[in-house]
């Protein structure tokens, strides 16, 4: 793991070391066990590095192939090791010792710059070939690690982290207005959906799934597809589908923990997909003496649990009965005690380097790696991507198309048994079931009025920025809703995986606290091998008698409690305390949101009468199951974006 740099100069003019030395210095702020920088020519590269894995204790970068004239800066821990080593048909006795850097290499001088999509792992990485005259970069599939640029008619510039770039006499902060427009306009917690921008008008950030080249002297972005070669999978049986998930989970869990002999660390909730990488992974550290430690955030004391009885703001129960029946576990319960979505705005800016959404789950999340990180732990598993591969399997959906193919006896048969499962009346489900297959049952008897969220942006800020037309479309202004994705649920599902957006703000954060911390985030159920098998295994493995999320509940038997696997009433709900931990601090936040409302900027920005109705609720306090409301979104996202702004511009 490790943040990378270079310069590239165009019509083979040499770099000039000292600006190299500007953005090492710069990324000097992150703890690195090896600081470097190789230099010939035209090209320059730096690597600020932190040893996670065996290899990379013996691994030097930059590294320079001299028998190849192959040079590579890499941020990457390659999940497929044996698999691209076999076909590489690298001598067994050197595997073992082998960096993931010079993978990376021999991958490149044997398929060129289709190699990225052979590759499982976590990368960003830069190779230049000497002897072609070639520079070439990748980012993964999903986005966990960053790469951002700058260019201009003398060279390009790039980085993991974006303010090593800004200390180079040649790059001026200036702020980009359409990205704050479209960030702004957006109801949801992505990013615009044109991932080569960012908040800084002249930096630009590769999108995950894309490679970067400089070709006669201009560069080229270019999308690779990871998931071009899934072929359904037809197999005979429910139960061999079963066994075949566990072997595939499995070599995704034990590719990531063998790579370290350090301390291995997990994030843990009351469900299914941190579960079920947390009964794999104890098991497999289990055969080496080694325990796995868990982290799992509580509510505060004194909260009060307003959430309904489907959902549980406080999981330790759960949490509890999936760690006595794994064994081998190492469990601890944080509540972080005295931090709020408040308090930790001005760290989260320094961390992601922009204006950001997801305010009510940071207190715990950096906390956790501040703990981690002081446990000596290297590697943290999470199941966060689960949703759309370990545990997809949308019951509605699926009867939704039953229904729609008049499969009569199939929908009856799984719509009785989902009833009992779930304990909701078969009436209900019909209901539910028909509005999706026919929509024009909606429009003659509407459920309920959807509410609209308050447009955040100045109408004439969006036009200004060129934005306006896009706020009356609610497939912009609803991006990564259930409203912007199909009904069908494998279309939705292909979509998901399609649109690279929605990876976007968990990579960058995953990829910058583990900078921040060094500690690096590792999610299995977002391993390209597992999400291959997902996407080729029929629809009728994850929606089976009436149980959603058939395929993991089924494989996971024996290895996760009954009460955790077959759970379908109740879900755990994060952050639920987030407004009663800023009941101290609810004064100061007010006083904040006074002054905001009446700066001049502010007052161009944000849609100042929606933003002075919410202050107003606000005034006399908000009730702590008002953490999920519009008002408390609507006030944060502005401070953030107003700390921002005064900070950097």
């Amino acid at each position: 793991m490790s943040a990378i740099a270079g310069i590239y100069r165009f019509n083979g003019e040499d770099a000039q070391i000292e600006h190299g030395g500007f953005m090492m210095e710069a990324l000097k702020q992150y703890p690195a066990n090896q600081s470097a920088l190789w230099h010939k020519e035209q090209v320059l590269l730096g690597c600020h590095a932190q040893w996670i894995t065996e290899q990379s204790i013996h691994e030097t970068l930059p590294y320079y192939d001299h028998h190849r004239e192959l040079a590579i800066t890499a941020d990457a821990i390659i999940d497929n090791r044996d698999e691209l080593m076999d076909q590489l048909q690298v001598l067994h006795n050197v595997r073992k010792s082998m960096t993931d850097s010079e993978i990376l290499l021999l991958a490149y001088e044997q398929w060129g710059e289709s190699m990225p999509a052979r590759l499982v792992g976590d990368f960003a990485f830069v190779i230049w070939d000497e002897r072609k005259k070639q520079f070439f970069g990748a980012r993964d599939f999903s986005g966990a690690r960053t790469l951002y640029y700058h260019r201009n008619e003398q060279q390009l510039s790039f980085c993991t982290v974006i303010h090593p770039l800004l200390s180079l006499p040649y790059i001026h902060k200036e702020l980009n207005e359409p990205w704050l427009a479209e960030f702004l306009a957006i109801s949801g917690v992505f990013e615009p959906p044109d991932l080569s921008t960012t908040i800084y008008k002249h930096i630009e950030q590769l999108p995950p799934s894309h490679t970067i080249s400089i070709k006669n002297n201009k560069v080229v972005i270019t999308r690779y597809n990871a998931l071009s070669d899934v072929a359904p999978l037809q197999l005979t049986s429910s139960l061999d589908y079963e066994e075949a998930f566990r072997n595939v989970f499995n070599i995704a869990v034990t590719s990531r923990i063998q790579r370290t002999n350090r301390n291995v660390g997990a994030h843990l909730s009351g469900g299914l997909d941190s579960g079920a990488v947390v009964s794999f992974a104890a098991r497999a550290l289990q055969n080496n003496n080694r325990p796995l430690h868990t982290f799992s955030y509580v509510p505060e004391d004194g909260f009060v649990d307003w959430t309904s009885k489907y959902r549980l703001a406080d999981e330790r129960p759960l949490i509890k009965q999936t760690v006595q029946y794994v064994g081998n576990i190492d469990d601890n319960y944080m509540d972080f005690k005295g931090r709020s979505s408040l308090s930790e705005v001005d760290d989260w800016l320094d961390i992601m380097e922009s204006p950001y959404k997801f305010f009510d789950n940071t207190f715990w999340l950096r906390g956790i790696y501040e703990e981690a990180q002081q446990r000596g732990i290297d590697i943290m598993l999470n199941g966060a991507r689960g949703n759309y591969s370990i545990s997809w399997g949308p019951a509605i959906e699926y009867y939704t198309k039953l229904m729609k193919k008049f499969e009569w006896l199939r929908l009856s048969r799984e719509i009785k048994l989902f009833s009992k499962n779930v304990g909701v009346g078969r009436k209900r489900v019909y209901s539910i079931v028909g509005r999706k297959a026919y929509p024009i049952l909606e429009r003659v008897r509407p459920s309920s009025s959807p509410y609209d969220y308050p447009q955040l942006i100045n109408s004439d800020y969006a036009k200004l920025a060129g934005v306006y037309d896009k706020l009356g479309d609610t497939n912009f202004t609803g991006i990564g809703s259930t409203q912007d994705l199909p009904a069908d649920p494998l279309e939705a599902r292909r979509q998901h995986y399609d649109r690279v957006n929605m990876w976007s703000t968990t990579g960058t954060s995953s990829c910058k606290l583990s900078l921040r911390y060094s500690v690096w985030s590792h999610d299995p159920t977002n391993d390209l091998r597992v999400i291959r098998f997902c996407l080729s295994t029929p629809m009728e493995q994850f929606v089976q008698n009436g149980v959603d999320r058939s395929l993991v509940r089924r494989a996971t038997k024996g290895w996760l409690p009954d009460p955790i696997r077959l759970n379908q009433r109740t879900r755990g709900i994060q952050a639920a305390d987030s407004i009663h931990r800023m009941s101290d601090e609810w004064p100061v936040f007010i006083e904040e949101l006074e002054h905001l409302s009446r700066d001049s900027r502010m007052q161009q920005i944000i849609n100042m009468p929606v933003f002075h109705n919410a202050l107003t609720e606000a005034r006399n306090g908000l009730h702590p199951n008002q953490a999920y409301d519009p008002t408390i979104k609507l006030l944060m996202r502005s401070l953030i974006v107003y700390r921002f702004l005064q900070k950097n511009f």
